[in-house]
């Protein structure tokens, strides 16, 4: 049961490349044997015993058998322990010189730093680590005929700073898996928000445009009409009708084109249509701002000129969005320019704003704004530049209602 939970814990260990690993295990592996063999002709880590320092076949074994299973300790780290402590403890109680049994020590630093919170450290695992660490300096005991101090001191050091370094491996590499998930998950939740508003703002888009088509629709039957009862009567008159009637469907298939082909989204939950919005109501816009405390200083520039229905609800849902901000995050008044150019308007509007205001990326709001002007052909940036908060939105014109 000891081998299948430590098999369990390697088969989670994430630095499992068979290629780059194995090639680490075996260069482990080969210099943990060097190292041993060093020790044992030396007699130890400092040879006090007569004779010590001697090695026969069997201690070439012995000294194999704590260290080349290295090479396989990622399938069993507590089998690899078992093995390689039972080989040292073997070595020691032959009196070989081993005062301090690498192998196991290395062993031990990466069962404990490759254990899982699906495999844990069990109690099993202390008592075997415990046992074989009191075997090894029992059979130190005996092969010296006293009391094992230098393997006591040198051997428990060891394998309590190797154990703790495992820990502390461990924890720094569950440390930083936590740290890529908490950022997956953030980058996700910004994604999921971004979309959200995105959406939002399109349903709202097709609201404006079904206001709009549904304006239009009712004028061209109302002029249909006309024109028919008309027709024997005055067919000068009924023509005019037809002609205004085939300019408004033109305008009105145009702006659909533009934009619903975008937009499959129904009516409000509420069931509630708000009527259409434009520039109209700009004066009307700031009135409402400034009874709720945000002062708002317009400045025109340029001739005005009519714009397509679409690009003039466009204009004053961002207007009027930006505005929200603005008293929502802003310090002080609002600045509105609006200028008429040859293409299109730009709206500008800017703001001072407090150090923990939000940031200029944008929320919610700056990404419906983004969205409305993307798909009405135009532009919207947003800067923050010395403690002002800065929407800037470029609208082409559009073809202006009749």
């Amino acid at each position: 049961m000891i081998l299948m939970s430590s098999t369990a814990i390697a088969h989670k260990h994430p630095e499992a490349r068979p290629n780059s690993s194995a090639l680490l295990d075996f260069a482990t592996a080969a210099a943990t044997l060097a190292g041993t063999l060093a020790m044992l002709r030396h007699g130890g880590i400092s040879p006090l015993r007569p004779g010590s320092g001697e090695l026969d076949l069997v201690g070439i074994v012995l000294a194999a058998c704590t260290t080349l299973p290295l090479v396989v300790w990622r399938r069993a780290p507590l089998g690899v322990f078992v093995v390689t402590a039972g080989a040292s403890a073997l070595l020691a109680g032959l009196d070989y010189g081993l005062d301090l049994p690498l192998g196991p020590t290395i062993v031990l630093y990466l069962l404990a730093a490759s254990r899982t919170e699906e495999a844990p450290w069990s109690s099993r695992t202390t008592t075997a680590v415990v046992g074989l660490l009191v075997a090894y300096l029992v059979a130190s005991a005996i092969a010296q005929r006293g009391f094992p101090g230098t393997e006591l001191l040198h051997t428990g050091l060891a394998w309590g700073v190797g154990w703790f370094a495992g820990e502390r491996a461990r924890l720094r590499r569950e440390h930083v898996a936590e740290l890529k998930e908490r950022a997956l998950l953030v980058a996700q939740e910004a994604e999921r928000e971004r979309l959200l508003a995105v959406a939002e703002e399109r349903a709202r888009i097709a609201r404006d445009l079904h206001d709009s088509a549904g304006h239009a629709i009712s004028v061209i039957a109302v002029r249909a009409g006309a024109a028919r009862l008309r027709h024997h009567e005055d067919p000068d008159r009924a023509v005019l009708a037809l002609e205004a009637i085939e300019e408004l469907a033109r305008q009105t298939a145009e702006e659909i084109d533009q934009i619903v082909g975008s937009l499959r989204e129904g009516d409000p939950p509420t069931g509630v249509i708000e009527d259409p919005v434009g520039l109209a109501s700009l004066n009307r816009l700031i009135d409402l701002n400034a009874s709720a405390g945000l002062e708002v200083t317009l400045d025109t520039k340029g001739v005005a000129r009519p714009l397509g229905g679409a690009a003039d609800q466009g204009v004053y849902r961002i207007l009027q969005e930006a505005l929200t901000n603005a008293a929502r995050h802003g310090s002080g008044g609002a600045l509105v320019e609006l200028a008429y150019g040859d293409t299109a308007v730009d709206l500008t509007i800017t703001n001072p704003v407090l150090d923990e205001s939000p940031r200029a990326g944008g929320g919610h709001g700056i990404v419906g704004m983004r969205e409305r002007a993307t798909l009405l052909g135009g532009s919207l940036d947003t800067e923050r530049v010395n403690g002002h908060f800065r929407v800037h939105a470029r609208i082409a014109y559009g073809t202006p209602r009749a």
